[in-house]
């Protein structure tokens, strides 16, 4: 049974910084790419950032490059996001995806997600 859970969200102040965690279980992780998407309140689930099996490729929303880095250890079976920067936003709850073998930027390709953890920007 795959599972996600993610952890690191929390209250921040804008400039700062936030770290969340992805720990998969159930599967093995380095066969899939990995993704990260945020849903606002009353918004569509948007996607963030993605990265592949292996690592090498990773692929950022414009409106967080330069600012957001994700990472993964498949040995740990272990998908990263940090967030450095941040801006004031409505809060968002973060999720990670495991979806094929290559990272897709609809919410649709993918098969399974977190529970996701809660992001507040204040100003």
């Amino acid at each position: 049974q795959v599972q996600l859970v993610e952890s690191g969200g929390g209250l921040v102040q804008a400039g700062g910084s936030l770290r969340l965690s992805c720990a998969a279980s159930g599967y093995t992780l380095s066969s899939y790419a990995m993704s990260w998407f945020r849903q606002a309140p009353g918004k569509e689930r948007e996607f963030v950032v993605g990265i592949s099996g292996s690592g090498a490729v990773k692929s950022y929303a414009d409106s967080v490059k330069g600012r957001f880095t994700i990472s993964r250890d498949n040995a740990k079976n272990m998908v990263y996001l940090q967030m450095n920067s941040l801006k004031p936003e409505a809060p968002a709850v973060y999720y990670c995806a495991v979806g094929g073998n290559r990272i897709g930027r609809n919410q649709r390709e993918y098969d399974h997600w977190g529970q996701g953890t809660q992001v507040t920007v204040s100003s």
